[in-house]
């Protein structure tokens, strides 16, 4: 709600005379964004998560994939200093935590840095960036499907004695024909998302107790190995190879972004939200520098080179049996599987939002009216991220998440200071502390990892916004619901 000697609510640019590049900046009123919260076609999405479940849903989007799958491609790069790159992700998160904050707590929506960038920067930034979010959670959930197809290999062997053989459980690009696994727990979380929203939420809640317990585990067993020695060569690539880690590891972070996504079925966000992305952020970050911290210690790092399932490995090393590396691969294996889970939720969502607003087909935004949940939108969306995980390679997938991720963050810190500036009397749950200083930094370290980040991914980056700005441009700029009812109104004159 807004104070009494509130500013004039932004008003719906799109009028009838709207030229061209009027149209690109006309902005979504924020109190018509609250207003439509939870509306769907055909149904209305259903408030049912409390503070709990919403730190829960943040924390089991981030926890266990820079630990249990991207550690092995970070160590190389960052040597024993992994444990700075950790801390450098995270420092860039905090910052564009703080913002997302007070973003969610003041735009409670589904559509998350999508809807804040339309309301502060107009339509072709908004679809600039929900098209950065599609990238960051589809990429992010094959990403993370593939990494968990690893410990399911090493909890096989572990158990049984076998493993999936590599046509059945690599890429065609690693001598594989099709990743199986990856795409399995894929269809699974979809299994659980179309159960409905509360649902899913509790099953993650138990995924992330047993992922959690299991890095403790971890901890436990790992300290018993720690060698000093291993820290000797601190910084063996200088701090370039710690600056391209810290980029890639920020693919780890993304969870409070997914929590904000749930804005339309929390059921006190204002409040909640602001909360649970914080509190779901330093947990997070605390687990994750001190699980690095032991891994190195235990394991010299040229070690990691190519394991994608190194915590398993650096258990049984220390340990000297296989039955510890075996329970942690089977914590792993029900961890990763809430991440996959989480992301995929947070994907159908901003793109229910994006189809609420007429930019991508209605399709993505009915809603059922038996489970409350986008269920057709879930249905596609899991499909298509389930045929990326069994044919990309992990390594391929990561950077892409990372670079769509920094610059949907960049795009949420500029939006702080922007309603800041044209609504400064707006009521806000929480506000970013020290002025425009932390925008200002959550901007500049977003943009220093983006630049951290190959020339690869950037060129993949630029095709992937070309291909976004093409199907704005011939589709949604047109069906967009701000133009469709400047059209209306012009045509009623």
């Amino acid at each position: 709600m807004l104070d009494q000697g509130a500013a004039p609510p932004v008003v719906d640019t799109a009028t009838p005379k709207t030229s061209a590049l009027g149209a690109l900046v006309r902005r979504k009123p924020v109190e018509r964004l609250v207003a439509e919260g939870g509306q769907g076609e055909g149904g209305s999405l259903r408030r049912s998560l409390s503070m709990w479940q919403l730190t829960m849903i943040s924390i089991g989007a981030t926890l266990g994939t820079g630990i249990f799958v991207v550690l092995g491609d970070a160590v190389p790069q960052a040597g024993p200093a992994v444990t700075v790159a950790f801390v450098i992700a995270g420092l860039t998160a905090l910052f564009s935590a703080l913002s997302y904050a007070e973003l969610a707590g003041t735009i409670p929506v589904a559509g998350s840095s999508y809807s804040y960038a339309y309301a502060t920067m107009g339509e072709l930034v908004a679809w600039v960036c929900g098209w950065c979010l599609v990238l960051e959670y589809g990429v992010s959930v094959a990403a993370v499907a593939v990494g968990w197809g690893e410990y399911v290999n090493e909890l096989l062997d572990g158990t049984i004695g076998v493993t999936i053989p590599d046509a059945l459980s690599s890429a065609p690009g690693e001598g594989g024909i099709v990743n199986l696994p990856a795409l399995i727990v894929v269809l699974l979380a979809m299994v659980f998302l179309l159960g409905g929203a509360k649902e899913s939420a509790r099953a993650n809640t138990i995924m992330v107790v047993v992922k959690i317990a299991a890095l403790v585990l971890f901890c436990t067993i790992g300290f018993m190995g720690f060698k000093s020695g291993n820290y000797a060569d601190f910084m063996p690539l200088g701090m370039a190879g710690v600056s391209a880690a810290g980029a890639s590891l920020f693919f780890s972070y993304i969870g409070f972004d997914a929590a904000s996504t749930a804005g339309e079925e929390a059921k006190n966000p204002q409040r909640d939200l602001p909360r649970a992305i914080m509190l779901s952020l330093i947990i997070v970050t605390a687990l994750y520098v001190l699980v690095a911290a032991v891994a190195v210690g235990a394991w010299n790092w040229k070690k990691f080179e190519g394991s994608e399932a190194s915590l398993a490995a650096i258990m049984n090393d220390v340990s000297g049996q296989t039955f510890w590396g075996t329970l942690l691969a089977a914590g792993a294996v029900i961890s990763i599987a809430s991440v996959v889970l989480t992301v995929l939720y947070g994907q159908t969502r901003v793109l229910f939002a994006m189809s609420r607003d007429g930019l991508v087909p209605k399709v993505f935004g009915k809603v059922s009216t038996k489970t409350g949940t986008p269920r057709v939108n879930t249905v596609i969306v899991s499909l298509f991220c389930g045929i990326l995980a069994a044919c990309i390679p992990l390594g391929e997938l990561v950077d892409a998440t990372s670079i769509g991720t920094l610059f949907a963050f960049a795009l949420v810190n500029i939006a702080v200071i922007i309603l800041r500036k044209t609504r400064p009397t707006m009521d806000r749950t929480f506000r970013v502390p020290l002025g425009w200083t932390f925008p200002i930094l959550g901007f500049g370290f977003c943009v220093y990892n983006m630049f951290s980040l190959g020339t690869t991914t950037w060129v993949v980056f630029g095709c992937w916004m070309a291909a976004g700005l093409v199907f704005y441009f011939l589709y949604g700029m047109r069906r967009s619901r701000l133009a469709t009812a400047a059209s209306a109104a012009s045509a009623e004159k």
